[in-house]
């Protein structure tokens, strides 16, 4: 049960059922509309100065049940991230500028429960040991220069992977960590995530997150092109055609076929849909792990894991979705045909390409910068970029992507690496 500061009037009851017909999964909000003096003020001074965000507060569900300011940006005095702004010094009032998933928790526990048992938790963390990625945006790109602070990192990797937030002596997040909508930020109490990459802020809106666009800014591009590859799909054709009359504001696990004509990235992999429920887990529904250099099924429990999930489980559950707009015919044929464009890469273009660079290897045939390495490039550019877009767009319906930028530039990258092989071991160098 959560409340808000203020007890100025009668309090909203709002049920939520997470699963229809199970009365022991609904769950009850009570949420009173008045706001305190404090959280008025909070508004009567940013509606002047940042206009923009009371505008999307007012307009939130948030908003409209009387969640004010304070419930989301008030912390202990205690917490790491702790101030207070000019008009609330001397009070017992402390506000952060930061919102950890730790504070969303408070009303929206199993929403964040699932975050944590997800691949995206790993967004940022997984990078840390990564000295071939470290180097590549510190050496590579940053050409040693260290007086520019990371810049193709700042403006580029922690946009959505995250970083650290680390704070200066007023507790204000320093301009090397922050602002970024990463979606594995850590947060200075150890939080861990960014519930608004998906809900931004301060409108938090559920029809936002369930339209592509809100996967879009992250899930795009060269080595992971999953919007490009939605609009050469048949689902983003349809989407494309038909959505501005969907209905995108229904409940979590009210969001069926009939409020919309074809799925989205969201209705996939995290809405509920006949006897699946909503998860925030988007790994639950996965069977392979298609941005890894070879493919794998998923058996893992540990979030740090390449093959985190249960991959027989996470099929079923989304053919459950399938099934749910198209026959089990229609289902079982296009997984069989998803399956072999995985496993053909993994056989024939990822296993060969492997051999090749650990016998390069261990016949110092390799240059020490990989970056300047016709033999180096080119393999991660297979695995990297042409391979995930090959394996994506074979499980993701998109042709253009699985064929054209996808197995036709593998088989051009794997004789280029079987020549460049070739003479190397003939010749025992490198030029």
């Amino acid at each position: 049960m959560v409340q808000t500061q203020a007890q100025q009037a009668e309090p909203v009851i709002i049920s939520v059922d997470r699963n229809a017909g199970d009365l022991s999964s609904s769950r009850e909000l009570v949420v009173d509309r008045g706001l305190s003096e404090v959280a008025k003020e909070c508004i009567d001074c940013h509606k002047t100065e940042d206009p923009g965000i009371i505008n999307d507060w007012k307009n939130s569900r948030h908003g409209h049940v009387g969640v004010s300011c304070l419930d989301c940006h008030q912390v202990e005095s205690d917490s790491p991230m702790a101030t207070q702004h000019e008009s609330i010094e001397g009070t017992d009032v402390y506000i952060s500028v930061l919102v950890p998933p730790s504070t969303c928790a408070s009303c929206h526990p199993v929403e964040v429960e699932q975050f944590n048992e997800s691949g995206h938790i790993r967004a940022y963390r997984q990078i840390i040991p990564n000295a071939g990625l470290n180097a590549l945006i510190q050496t590579h790109e940053g050409r040693d220069h260290p007086e520019f602070g990371n810049a193709s990192d700042e403006t580029g990797c922690m946009q959505c992977h995250g970083t650290e937030i680390k704070l200066d002596e007023d507790k204000r997040p320093i301009s090397s960590t922050w602002p970024n909508m990463g979606m594995g930020s850590v947060y200075p109490n150890d939080s861990v995530g960014n519930c608004a990459t998906c809900h931004t802020r301060h409108k938090f809106s559920i029809a936002e997150a369930r339209k592509p666009n809100s996967c879009a800014s992250c899930h795009l591009g060269p080595d992971h092109p999953n919007i490009e590859i939605f609009e050469n799909s048949k689902h983003g054709h349809v989407f494309m055609t038909d959505s501005d009359d969907w209905n995108w504001e229904s409940a979590p696990d009210a969001w069926e076929p009939g409020d919309y004509r074809g799925p989205t990235c969201a209705t996939c992999h995290m809405s509920g849909i006949g006897e699946l429920e909503t998860t925030h887990n988007i790994t639950e529904r996965l069977y392979w792990n298609l941005w890894a250099k070879s493919s794998g099924v998923r058996n893992s429990s540990d979030v740090m894991s390449g093959l985190l999930g249960d991959g027989e489980k996470g099929r079923a559950k989304m053919e459950m979705v399938c099934n749910s707009c198209h026959t089990p015919l229609h289902t079982t044929n296009f997984f069989e045909q998803g399956d072999k464009a995985v496993k053909l890469y993994n056989e024939a273009y990822y296993a060969p390409a492997l051999k090749m660079l650990e016998e390069l290897k261990e016949k110092g045939l390799l240059k020490d910068n990989p970056w300047t390495d016709e033999f180096q490039r080119k393999y991660y550019y297979l695995w990297h970029h042409d391979g995930r877009r090959a394996r994506q767009g074979a499980m993701m319906g998109a042709p253009d992507y699985a064929h054209w930028h996808g197995f036709f530039e593998l088989q051009q990258l794997l004789y280029d690496l079987e020549a460049i092989h070739e003479k190397r071991i003939s010749t025992g160098t490198i030029d």
